[in-house]
Formats: C-alpha cells, structure tokens, sequence
C-alpha cells in the first residue's frame, strides 16, 4: 500500500464488524510495539464536549510554548485532522510508516479501523518531540481504544444518552464506562455539573483524585467576564473563549482544573490561559459564517447537543427566516433531537449521507411529518445549495446533525454564501 487512502481502505476489510468493543486487540498490538509516553497525557472522555474541552486544552498548552501532540475525532473532512502535532494536521505521509509498523505487529489479529488507526496515531505521537500528549475518547471509555493507553489527568465532560445500544439505557449506566478512563492515584476532572452517581463511585472505587464542579472548582461571570477558582488557584477578569455558547463555560472550567492538577509537571501562566481561550478554534461546533445569509455549522447530533444549538440560536438575535440543513445517523435519538429545534427552523433541506448508518432524507421527512415545510436532496453540498437559492439576504442557514452533515459542506472549503438580492 502506498498511500492514506490504500491504508484506510485496507483496515476497512481487517474485521467483520465496524465496532467491536474490547481493549484486548489493542491493548496486545500496543505491547509488541511497545509504545509509551514520555510526557503527561490527558484523556478526555464525555458525551458532549470533547472535542472543545481538547481544543482548549491544545489551545493553552501552545500558548504556553510546549509543543502537543492531539489526538481527535471523527474528522470532518480529511483523516489527517485526527492527529495534530504543534497545533498543525500531520501530513498524509507521515503517517504512512506507522500504518506500516501497526501491519507488521498485528499479525493474525484482526483489528476494526478504529482500533488499528488509534495505534497508528499513538505511535506517531510517542515518537514525536512534544511536552504533552491530548487523547480524545471516541465512544464510552472502558473498551475504547484509547483506553489501552495510561492517562495522567482524565477529564469527563457532560455525560447524555447517546450510543444507548452500546452504553446502557440510561445515564448511570453510560457514565460507569465513561469512568473506566480514570487511573488510581491520577487527578480525574468531572465538568459535567450533574455527573452520574456511577462517576463519583467509579472514582472511589479505585483512589482517583477527583475533581468535582462546585466542590474543587468553579466558576462564575457577568456578560463581559467570567472567573475560575480551583483548590489552590484563582483566574479573574478572564475574557470568555472564542469557542462560542454558554455550555462552554463548563468545558472551559474543566480544562482549568486539569492544568491545575498537572501544575507540578505542565506549570501555565495566566497569559497562556488568556491567549488559549482568545485563539482556540474548532470548525463545526457553532461556527458561525457571516455572509448573506448567516452560515451556522454545528455538528450536534443528539438531543442535548441539539438543544444547546437551539439555545445559542435562540441567542443570536433576530432572523426572518431559518433555514435547516439536516442529515442525521439512522440510530441517533432523530426525533428527541428534532425536538429540541424544530420551533426555530422554518424550511428543512434533509440530505442523505454518504454512510449506510445514515438515515434517508425521506425517513427524515416522515419524522418531521406532512406540516413541516421539508425538500429532501441527495448530499449535504446539494442541500445547501438549495437552501441558500431560497433563503433571503437576512435570513440564517444552519447546518446540523452530524459530523458527515458538517464535512459534506465543507468538503470543498468553508462556504460563503453570497445573497441573490440585497435591498
């Protein structure tokens, strides 16, 4: 195999199954090839959050001047924007020896394409030059892959029904895998507010160091700043993150309590965490592009992710109209989800995905029902074309329901809508 997509095609046909959860295949391939970190590794686990909490935390600890190694998911357009290294996407290329040695220690093992691509990744990241290493659980935390690998600080965010089939039916049930990312003795921050009774055990259970909203850390603010207290720290006057919502807050929070908890080995000042919060980045979670209409992308894709999009609309100001772009995976909570928006959104453009999880545009017109205003289309591009022909000048696009929904769009680079008409 000579490139990326050879290898990402070739671990397609390793295993008879897309997810097989169990950290036995992963954890054997990591010992033959004997990857270890040298530098504190945090790992962040959570339903909804992650992938912000990840980004502040690589925001900051570059503002600090050490040099990070990430680990993130899913992609939104290319697969090289899973591993950064120095705040940068790594190059196709470099990957490719590893993929290599990842093929070569496997044997007869048969590994899924997320098993065999979080060892590719983690052997890159073990080998690269760098002061800290940021991995993002992908589905639970006790037989996720990245669990096959020890975490120096573990950071738990909010914690919804999602993945019911594989997590449990309930909250307790999915926070108790979610805690399965903790290590005895180890600093474990627990952002979400509310956890489950079944995260604080878990903790107890094992001599985790925990860390809990209201008792270790805080926050409070007005609309122009916001202050964080930790058990022996204090940051005032802060600016809020450049990540937009309200929800932000506690993801923030969280990353503060870890730096702090790190503080011996990861020390940070003040002006990283300002400058961290200032220049953070992450395409896809209520990124708003201005143009004629407003662009909105956010990658929401169950009921609590959803309803924080609906809040943050709602908090945008006035619109004539709203426009939806909407495909969504066929096991998601569809109509919990819908819910939570559907009083905001006057036109739906539904889109099929270029996934066989994904549900069909016209199953997304059924739940909505014969009342909504709905045009079904074949591709998230194409929905979005349509969408911004029939929107006015002043009204606003949000695209929405899922990673693929967000990356179909943005597949030829961040669109920018102009109007047909202005005045």
């Amino acid at each position: 195999m000579k490139t990326l997509d050879d290898w990402l095609a070739h671990c397609e046909r390793l295993h008879p199954k897309s997810m097989d959860l169990s950290l036995e295949r992963t954890v054997e391939v990591r010992r033959r090839l004997g990857i270890e970190f040298a530098v504190p590794v945090i790992s962040v686990a959570g339903t909804n959050g992650k992938g912000s909490t990840c980004a502040m935390l690589e925001a900051i600890a570059l503002q600090a001047g050490y040099r990070v190694g990430l680990y993130q998911k899913p992609e939104l357009v290319h697969f090289e924007e899973r591993c950064r290294v120095g705040g940068r996407p790594v190059a196709a290329a470099d990957l490719l020896p590893h993929f290599e040695a990842v093929e070569r220690a496997r044997g007869d093992i048969g590994l899924t394409k997320f098993e065999f691509t979080t060892l590719v990744i983690a052997r890159l990241l073990s080998q690269a030059a760098l002061d800290l290493v940021i991995l993002e659980v992908g589905l639970g935390g006790r037989f996720d892959s990245v669990n096959a690998f020890d975490t120096d600080c573990a950071i738990i965010t909010s914690i919804a029904l999602d993945h019911t089939e594989f997590l449990g039916p309930d909250r307790e049930s999915i926070g108790r895998e979610k805690a399965h990312i903790m290590r005895p003795g180890k600093p474990a921050i627990v952002s979400d507010p509310a956890p489950p009774r079944s995260v604080i055990d878990r903790a107890r259970e094992i001599g985790a160091d925990l860390w809990l909203v209201g008792r270790d850390f805080n926050h409070s603010g007005d609309r122009q700043q916001w202050a964080w207290s930790g058990r022996g720290r204090r940051y005032a006057g802060l600016a809020y993150p450049a990540l937009r919502g309200a929800n932000q807050l506690l993801n923030a929070s969280g990353v503060l309590a870890a730096f702090e908890a790190l503080r011996d080995r990861l020390p940070i000042t003040a002006q990283a965490v300002r400058n961290g919060f200032a220049t953070v980045d992450l395409p896809g979670r209520f990124q708003i592009v201005p143009g004629q209409p407003t662009l909105v992308l956010d990658v929401a894709h169950n009921p609590q992710s959803v309803a924080a999009l609906a809040a943050n609309l709602d908090a945008m100001g006035f619109y004539p109209r709203t426009h939806a772009v909407l495909g969504m995976m066929r096991d998601k909570d569809i109509a919990g989800a819908l819910a939570a928006i559907r009083p905001l959104v006057d036109h739906w453009h539904l889109c099929d995905l270029p996934t066989a999880r994904g549900a069909r545009a016209t199953e997304l017109a059924a739940l909505l029902g014969p009342a909504a205003d709905t045009a079904c289309h074949p591709s998230p591009s194409d929905a979005l074309r349509a969408a911004a022909a029939s929107a006015d000048p002043a009204d606003r696009i949000v695209v929405f329901g899922s990673f693929y929904t967000v990356g179909g769009v943005l597949k030829e680079g961040l669109p920018r809508l102009t109007a047909r008409h202005v005045g």
